[in-house]
């Protein structure tokens, strides 16, 4: 949850959050509307119900893994599949992407999936029991490459702060990212927060865990020589 701030020259005006995403606009393919209309019903929940029950929304009890920002849902699907035995709660704000996720949801008979249209940080807040989640997924969040933005990034004390709420005792929080400067920015931020276990040691990265997919764009970038820093933190 990053800082609030205030324009220099209208200090007047109440102070504005920042949000956990930039909002992209784009047209949805008419497979993504019959999605919608057809999935969204069982698998969309939506922040204005407020506090959830997993157990009651997916109905079942199992381990329960969180992701931020799914993008168009392909990496998400993949674990959900892979991982029938726990549930899966993606967040995005890009309606084409949760269309998407629904699609393949549905083409794949997935009942383990389910996804928000809101703001992660307004979700995790009003609708996110403390300690439910058994693993929280960040991957490739906006970097905010310039350095007078870089207040703007999710991965801030006071979010992480949050997220630590949310976990489970020995839960986990992943993060990923393919910009080596908010690489470090983000293990700075994680070896001061209270209450989180690096698992690969003091100071350092992690190897990427077998959950996490290998997308297209990660491969190519590896083709090039783009490297990619995954972080793995366990709640104590």
């Amino acid at each position: 949850m990053t800082d609030d701030f205030t324009n220099d020259n209208e200090l007047s005006r109440p102070l504005r959050r920042i949000r956990s995403f930039v909002l992209r606009t784009g047209r949805m393919t008419k497979g993504q509307e019959l999605a919608f209309e057809h999935y969204w019903p069982q698998a969309g929940l939506q922040l204005a119900d407020g506090m959830i029950s997993p157990e009651t929304v997916f109905g079942r009890s199992a381990p329960l893994v969180f992701e931020i920002g799914f993008g168009m849902g392909q990496s998400l699907l993949e674990m959900a599949e892979r991982e029938s035995d726990k549930d899966f709660i993606g967040v995005e704000v890009h309606k084409p992407g949760v269309g998407r996720l629904l699609m393949g949801m549905g083409e794949a008979e997935l009942s383990n999936v389910r996804a928000y249209c809101d703001d992660a940080v307004e979700v995790l807040e009003q609708c996110i029991p403390d300690g439910a989640l058994s693993r929280v997924q960040v991957y490739f969040p906006d970097p905010w490459h310039k350095k007078k933005h870089h207040k703007r990034r999710l991965i801030q004390p006071g979010f992480v702060a949050l997220l630590r709420r949310k976990l489970k005792a020995g839960g986990v929080l992943h993060l990923a990212t393919d910009w080596e400067n908010y690489a470090e920015h983000m293990l700075e931020v994680m070896e001061a927060a209270p209450g989180y276990r690096n698992q690969a040691g003091q100071g350092q990265f992690s190897p990427r865990p077998e959950w996490r997919p290998l997308t297209k764009f990660e491969q190519r970038g590896q083709r090039l020589g783009h490297g990619v820093w995954d972080l793995l933190y366990q709640t104590v």
